[in-house]
């Protein structure tokens, strides 16, 4: 896969730019083909995206000339793959608390890294970048986000040996068991300080675009699959004496994971297009907005998408999707990373309200602009009035739920985050739908799919707020029923 990898370029397409700011989709594209079959060779992908994608925004000094060349060549010989070592001991994504690995400066220049590395993927890559604190020179570190630096390894130095690096233990997963994940001791680690001191979080988040934009690659690609093979199946299996095909209730929960999977594809080949745009300097104000807006929403999003449409695609097998020698389990188990590697729902829900804090509401005006500018042409069309119609209602109530939380204040907003991110994601895919569908070469089907997608509560947010979800009684219930006779809610533990 590796060979394949750098033989289609698929890290090297982003970067070549031979089409310009299309570059980024054509790779996106080959990518949504070439995952359900790369036996999960596009975790690696991602990282060594991700890395390339970092060492390119910060201008790619001298020493990582070499390294952006292996990441992004079209060799098998001399193609590199990426890790992310970020995970450790206290781990998970609160980085600036979990983080205790120390780098200490040489007389060269370099950094020699001590720490221990909880949660690597694709550990058998060829270099890492990872997070770590600098110790000053009276041997002092500083704490929180501001000690943390970012630095580039190799994993192997030029003998081919681990360069400080002891692999511990190789984790036992749920699923994605084709690639390798494992604890490691770094003890005397050699590596580069590649981001300003104090800067590490804030030169990854070129990373984290890219490679949560990989995730949503995944889920849309798994969906498609797992739809594809149960349409086949649909076609030849016989049942009280007909083809499944051939059963309504069969085909209409078909007809609804194709709705979710075509509107994930949709959000995929929009965020594709933004990163395109942004990449190249051509994107605008808003498009820049949006795509800072949409990365963790469209993550978060379609991976609860790829696990709830993969499950049903399972059944659609009856007890063929329970065998483990069908490969069908598989696919499940798989997809349940989705909705936890770089960032789980929550955590990709705050992150979508930070964006709003941090831009003013700038994102949000962007966000509503867009969506007004793409439903002009199917208001106009009688197919799809009715339903653009429905958008704008839910748009209209957003707006009105975004006003309410400013009144209410941060932690009124933080209790109904998921639901706000969600709400985004259904109101952009139906808008995108819609667009899609207003096109004069669309088909009967495109604009069924839209119909249907917007024939739901596109505002789950507002809804919520008017049933009284995000109060505080029933902060305090919530409270009481997860809780209910728990000596923790007692405080007796």
């Amino acid at each position: 896969m590796k060979e394949l990898s750098a033989e289609e370029g698929m890290v090297a397409e982003a970067y070549e730019r031979r089409y310009s700011n299309w570059s980024r989709l054509v790779q996106v594209a080959k990518l949504y083909l070439f995952a359900p079959s790369a036996g999960l060779f596009t975790c690696p992908l991602a990282m060594t995206d991700g890395a390339a994608r970092v060492i390119e925004s910060l201008g790619m000094p001298g020493p990582l000339q070499k390294a952006f060349r292996h990441l992004t060549s079209r060799n098998p010989s001399t193609f590199w793959t990426s890790g992310q070592w970020m995970t450790e001991r206290k781990g998970g994504s609160d980085v600036a608390a979990g983080t205790e690995t120390m780098a200490q400066r040489q007389k060269d220049g370099t950094y020699i890294l001590h720490g221990y590395k909880w949660f690597t993927s694709a550990t058998d890559s060829d270099m890492s970048l990872t997070l770590a604190r600098v110790v000053d020179s009276q041997g002092r570190l500083t704490m929180g986000t501001k000690g943390l630096s970012l630095f580039y390894l190799e994993v192997r130095d030029a003998e081919g040996k681990l360069n400080g690096i002891e692999v511990q233990k190789l984790k036992e997963k749920l699923g994605t068991r084709q690639v390798p994940t494992a604890e490691l001791l770094l003890d005397g680690t050699k590596a580069l300080q590649i981001s300003p001191e104090g800067r590490g979080v804030a030169s990854i988040s070129s990373m984290l675009t890219i490679t949560r934009i990989h995730n949503t690659i995944s889920a849309a690609a798994g969906m498609r699959r797992v739809i594809n093979l149960a349409r086949d199946y649909a076609a030849r299996r016989v049942v009280f004496g007909k083809l499944i095909k051939d059963h309504p209730l069969h085909i209409q929960t078909m007809a609804r994971m194709e709705v979710e999977a075509h509107g994930a594809f949709l959000l995929l080949m929009e965020m594709a297009r933004l990163l395109g745009l942004e990449e190249t300097n051509m994107a605008s104000k808003q498009e820049q907005l949006l795509l800072r807006l949409l990365t963790p929403v469209a993550k978060l999003y379609t991976g609860k998408q790829a696990l709830s449409v993969i499950s049903e695609g399972l059944e659609c097998f009856g007890g063929q999707g329970y065998m483990e020698d069908t490969g069908l389990p598989a696919m499940l188990r798989d997809a349940q990373v989705l909705t936890i590697w770089e960032g789980t729902t929550n955590i990709l829900s705050l992150d979508v309200l930070r964006s709003v804090i941090k831009s003013q509401g700038e994102v949000l005006n962007a966000f509503f602009s867009a969506i007004q500018e793409k439903l002009k042409a199917p208001s106009s069309l009688s197919s799809l009035s009715q339903a653009a119609q429905h958008t704008l209602g839910a748009l209209q109530k957003l707006k009105e739920f975004t006003h309410q939380a400013g009144k209410s204040g941060g932690d009124y907003m933080e209790l109904a985050a998921r639901d706000f991110a969600y709400s985004l994601a259904k109101i952009y895919i139906g808008t995108l739908l819609l667009d899609h569908a207003a096109w004069e070469e669309a088909s009967s089907t495109d604009i069924y799919c839209a119909q249907r997608w917007n024939n739901q509560d596109l505002c789950p947010v507002y809804t919520a707020m008017t049933s009284g979800c995000y109060n505080s009684e029933s902060v305090s219930l919530d409270r009481q029923l997860v809780f209910e006779n728990s000596l923790y809610l007692k405080g007796k533990l």
